[in-house]
Parts: structure tokens; C-alpha cells; sequence
């Protein structure tokens, strides 16, 4: 298994923009999200969930507001147009407002812009069948926030500063916790906390511990 130096990963981690997985969409868009081995298909941003739709979500509080609804609609389009097998860049970015953000909590790194499409196609490039399977979704209001698991194939060559990592064919299953930020229905903020090391570890890259002890 490769390994790397802790700079290096840091680096690669923003390089890479693995933090991109779950970024809004336009809202006619329609959404597919695979939710504890269901699949919420035909949702269209804005519209009422129905109630068999929503009974298949992981939701902590089930007495949600049209508004509410609404929001979740838009959240769940937006990791329907991050899959893999769904990609849609110009709902990807048109879907934020135009001062909207994506942070990259863990790396460190803030996409604005055209660079939120940038961000998508870097994991679609590693991950071509990239997904997103949804634990738990609190809704407040404007506020969403998700506990996921990233998983997919490792694929596609990972450029790094050490140089390029080889796919492997592994398969990646990784902790990730995501906090949607909404106004007038679309994306104002989307923080994103991703756990590297299991990725890396998942991809077959080692932390170099020993780099850091003695100094």
C-alpha cells in the first residue's frame, strides 16, 4: 500500500476535492437517492414529497413544514445529480445562488463559481459510479444536515504531489457528514466533512507516521 507524508495528504485532499459529492441541483431537476437500501426516485424540487416517499427517508423529525419539504426536495435532487450514473454539472452549479459556496471543511478548501463543477468532475473522474447512501436527515427550517456514507469504485488515477496514485479497483466507503445552508431554494452554503483517512486507507494509501515522529 502506498504511502504518503501528512502535507502530502493534506494537499491531496484538496487537490482532489473529495469533499464534492453532495452539491445542490437546479430545482426541476428530479431526484433518485438510495436511502437505506430504498430508492426515493421522481422528486422534483419545490413539489410535496409524498408520504410514501417520505417514510422511506431516515428523517430525525418526521412533523416537517411545506418549506421544509420543499428544502429537503432540493437537497435530495442535489445528490440525485452528483451520482455517478446521473451527472449533471450545469444543475450542479446553477443550483447555487450566485455568491453560494462549497466548503470543504476537512481539506481546507473553498469552491465558488464555476470551480463547483470542477469539484464533481474531479470524483467522477476517481469514482465513475460514485454514491451516496443516506443514514440520517435532520431538517430546521433552512438548515439540513445529513449523516452519508460516500462509497464507489476507485477507478480513475489520483494526481498527487508525491505523484500519481493507480487505480486499484478497490471500493470505498467513507464517512461524511453534510450541512446544506438554503435561501429562496437554492444553495447558499454546503459545508462538507469527509473522512479522509478511511478514503485514502479504502484506496490503499497509508498515513506515514513515521515522517512525523521526532520532529
Amino acid at each position: 500500500m502506498k504511502s504518503f507524508r501528512w502535507k502530502t495528504i493534506v494537499t491531496t485532499a484538496a487537490i482532489a476535492g473529495m469533499g464534492g459529492l453532495a452539491i445542490a441541483a437546479a430545482p426541476t431537476q428530479a431526484a433518485s437517492s438510495a436511502v437505506g437500501g430504498h430508492r426515493v426516485s421522481n422528486v422534483q424540487a419545490h413539489e410535496a414529497l409524498s408520504p410514501q416517499q417520505l417514510s422511506a427517508l431516515p428523517l430525525t423529525n418526521r412533523h416537517l413544514t411545506r418549506h421544509e419539504i420543499a428544502n429537503l426536495a432540493v437537497v435530495l435532487n442535489a445528490y440525485h445529480v452528483a451520482e455517478g450514473n446521473s451527472l449533471d454539472v450545469e444543475a450542479f452549479v446553477n443550483s447555487f445562488t450566485k455568491d453560494g459556496v462549497f466548503d470543504d471543511k476537512v481539506a481546507g478548501a473553498t469552491y465558488q463559481g464555476k470551480a463547483l463543477g470542477d469539484v464533481l468532475n474531479r470524483m467522477v473522474s476517481l469514482f465513475p459510479d460514485v454514491h451516496r447512501e443516506l443514514k440520517s436527515i435532520t431538517v430546521n427550517d433552512d438548515e439540513i444536515s445529513i449523516e452519508l456514507a460516500i462509497q464507489g469504485t476507485f477507478k480513475g488515477a489520483l494526481q498527487t504531489p508525491a505523484g500519481t496514485v493507480k487505480p486499484t479497483g478497490g471500493r470505498v466507503d467513507v464517512p461524511t457528514a453534510d450541512f446544506w445552508y438554503l435561501r429562496d431554494g437554492k444553495v447558499k452554503r454546503f459545508d462538507c466533512y469527509v473522512g479522509y483517512s478511511k478514503m485514502y486507507s479504502d484506496m490503499g494509501v497509508n498515513l506515514d507516521w513515521a515522517s512525523a515522529v521526532g520532529k
